[in-house]
């Protein structure tokens, strides 16, 4: 697909919790199509300290509004400096990079989306993106606690929504794949997206029981091109860039010891 550097307007800053915020950009042009897994590198103005772009999931796309959706986690300096945008300001953005989801081939495809954290962002617009063309996603959302999960809301216009918490205060205590889900219902299809370990638990139970399964990796990406080697990931054909070749890969190409 091809790549575009734009300066789009910040249409809508919400603030979801702490630590996240919604950024809602619009341009005065149609924003390049994108699909569902992709990212976007971000530049991160008002910082001295922070030198590279940032990398941010594409959370949703919204063709009628003409928006695009950052979730983003103000965890450092740079993420920091991106969710103090306010309306009307501009953010410098390439996109989009890298290669997304695989979407389902039939409608009667049962795909469960699994998230944890952060990591919740891209399966929003996979969702949206599945009910579009007649298929109902399951999502199963998983966070430390009740406070922690994200954008519930927006997550049930598309699917079903299962949720777990580390303490019981809300959905089922435990983690995703602790959830009585799994063990009543079949899928033929999941994706997730989260921390490595969360992720390579839930390709561990995609192998054990043959289901297909496809991971969003979260390495460090700096250039978002393949270009500064940062962010390799070593597969079943070598060492490959995650940000050119990913972030999204079945989990039959990684070396991972599930």
């Amino acid at each position: 697909m091809k790549k575009y550097i734009l300066d789009l307007t910040v249409r809508a800053v919400e603030k979801v919790n702490d630590k996240y915020v919604l950024i809602r950009l619009t341009d005065d042009n149609p924003l390049p199509d994108m699909r569902p897994g992709q990212f976007v590198e971000v530049r991160a103005d008002g910082t001295a300290d922070t030198y590279l772009r940032r990398p941010i999931s594409i959370n949703f796309v919204d063709k009628e509004t003409n928006e695009l959706w950052l979730l983003v986690a103000m965890i450092g300096d740079g993420t920091r400096a991106i969710g103090r945008v306010a309306a009307g300001d501009r953010l410098n953005c390439v996109l989009p990079l890298g290669n997304g989801f695989t979407m389902p081939r039939s409608s009667a495809e049962r795909v469960l989306l699994v998230g944890g954290g952060v990591g919740v962002a891209p399966l929003l617009y996979m969702g949206a993106e599945m009910r579009r063309m007649g298929c109902e996603p399951v999502f199963l959302l998983g966070a430390r606690r009740g406070a922690d999960l994200l954008m519930l809301d927006e997550f049930e216009k598309y699917g079903r929504v299962c949720v777990t918490t580390e303490d019981g205060s809300a959905g089922e205590r435990g983690f995703v794949t602790n959830h009585s889900l799994l063990a009543v219902e079949r899928f033929d299809h999941i994706a997730t997206c989260g921390p490595k370990p969360m992720m390579m638990a839930v390709a561990r139970y995609a192998r054990e029981n043959g289901v297909d399964c496809e991971v969003s990796l979260e390495n460090m990406m700096a250039c978002g091109v393949g270009a500064c080697l940062c962010c390799v990931e070593k597969t079943v054909v070598g060492n490959e860039c995650v940000c050119k070749s990913g972030p999204v890969f079945n989990i039959k190409k990684l070396l991972w010891q599930l």
